[in-house]
């Protein structure tokens, strides 16, 4: 197992992937894909020197990130080399943690999956248990790496609250045992030093939607298990000043309502999934759309998008009770009424917490 210090081809570390040029240089043979990129065309689209770029592509073919994708003509004198990324050079965990299940994905460095994990999980067995079966999925997962690529860092999403800075979790909704535990120093630990970050699985997929390239501000909402949100303002993750932002089902709509497991009253969590123990889905995509209505007269945002394996049993219903709620508020107060979508994909948390470790490397928000 590679330790902190260890890294991508031949001892590139974190730090020197995620210096801001560096990162620069990578984000942009990514976007270049198979075709690539010439050291001029880098140079003038980052602001470098040509001997800026020069030095950083020389290191990043030494150690396995680059390589020549061919060669181009140019105007005058000798055809260019372009260079490409080397996807397959580098490979983050990403896992999904569950109340009661747990996804873990191996990602290269454009995203691409290339292989999964699925297994029941209790997230109340307690944290021996749960981080010895996350260390082992890890693992299994590592060993499928090809000779020439490793093991840059594991992400991890789970519900909150957390504090995603130091990797910290608070009282996480029906689990007040995790209150505290330092889950991100654990896990590396656990790993033999691997990095490790951890965040809200409503933030990872908001992150992973936004390196897709969903523009914009946006509200991710994910009613599965729990509720809660990933929110993207102007094109970056909204975690707030102690990484406390998000916390969506806890907002409270009903004074006096049912009871909720966070100790409030009348919260959107609670009603949304009363509604769906009772078969009620309609009346949970109309709980939900209140919500979202919520939001978008607080942050003024430009698109809401719904996930969540609740959502995903019953996305017509859904989508449709949340545009209703949007549309009734469109026409209150004359604006136009904001798009909503879906967001599919059992492993869409586990792709998200990937990218907790790979978006930084290309120098996007983690």
């Amino acid at each position: 197992m590679r330790g902190a210090g260890a890294g991508v081809g031949g001892g590139a570390n974190l730090l020197a992937l995620r210096s801001h040029n560096t990162a620069l240089v990578l984000d942009l043979l990514r976007t270049a894909g198979a075709e690539g990129i010439s050291r001029l065309e880098l140079a003038e689209r980052t602001g470098l020197t040509p001997q800026a770029v020069s030095k950083i592509t020389t290191r990043l073919r030494e150690e396995g990130l680059a390589a020549e994708a061919g060669r181009r003509a140019s105007t005058g004198g000798k055809p260019r080399t372009v260079l490409r990324l080397v996807p397959e050079a580098g490979h983050a965990v990403g896992v999904h943690l569950d109340r009661d299940e747990l996804r873990a994905v191996l990602a290269d460095l454009d995203g691409t999956v290339v292989a999964r994990r699925h297994a029941a999980l209790d997230l109340g067995a307690g944290a021996e248990a749960v981080l010895g079966r996350v260390a082992a999925v890890v693992r299994e997962l590592e060993a499928e790496l090809l000779a020439g690529g490793s093991l840059l860092g594991a992400g991890v999403a789970l519900p909150g609250p957390l504090d995603h800075r130091r990797g910290v979790l608070h009282r996480v909704t029906g689990f007040p045992e995790w209150d505290g535990f330092p889950l991100r120093d654990a896990l590396s630990e656990r790993l033999g030093g691997v990095p490790v970050v951890v965040d809200k699985d409503t933030n990872a997929v908001a992150l992973g939607l936004a390196v897709g390239g969903e523009g914009g501000s946006f509200a991710y909402l994910h009613l599965g298990t729990g509720l809660g949100a990933g929110l993207v303002i102007g094109g970056s993750v909204h975690r707030g000043p102690r990484t406390g932002a998000g916390e969506f089902g806890h907002q409270v709509v009903q004074l006096d309502g049912p009871p909720c497991g966070c100790g409030d009253r009348g919260c959107v969590e609670a009603l949304c999934l009363a509604a769906v123990a009772r078969g009620e889905m309609g009346e949970a995509a109309r709980v939900l759309g209140t919500g979202a209505a919520n939001l978008v007269g607080l942050l003024d945002i430009d698109r809401v998008l719904v996930g969540g394996r609740t959502v995903e049993g019953a996305p017509g219903v859904f989508l449709g009770g949340v545009r209703g709620v949007l549309e009734a508020r469109a026409r209150r107060t004359g604006e136009e009424c904001v798009g909503v979508g879906l967001v599919s994909g059992e492993s869409r948390v586990a792709e998200g917490a990937a990218q907790l470790v790979l978006a930084p490397v290309f120098g996007q928000d983690g």
